[in-house]
């Protein structure tokens, strides 16, 4: 059985992407945005997986003070061995992102 390879050094890039080197030597980086859109939390994942709402033209959307600002990493914490769970500037915290699935983005 192989070891899934490990981050060995986690960074933020001057334009706020986040740097993850592995310990295969393969280095990555993520924009918040692309680590937002793939969270994989339940609440995430189905609104992700359910019918897009009918069109209305009527209808006025309003971004919230936090949706408005661009979106920043705010932090993340190891989650055992095997995965961090991270803040986002827009208050989601919940998706717990495996090392797995960080080398699938």
């Amino acid at each position: 059985m192989t070891m899934q390879p490990q981050p060995t050094s986690l960074s933020l890039s001057p334009d706020g992407k986040l740097l993850i080197e592995w310990s295969d030597g393969t280095r990555r980086s993520y924009a918040v945005g692309e680590l937002r859109d793939k969270c994989p939390c339940a609440t995430c994942r189905e609104k992700r997986n359910a019918p897009p709402p009918a069109a209305n033209p009527l209808s006025l959307s309003v971004l919230s003070a936090a949706e408005a600002k661009p979106l920043e990493l705010l932090g993340m914490t190891p989650v055992g061995n095997y995965a961090y769970a991270i803040a986002f500037s827009d208050g989601h915290d919940t998706g717990i992102y495996t090392f797995e699935l960080l080398r699938e983005i």
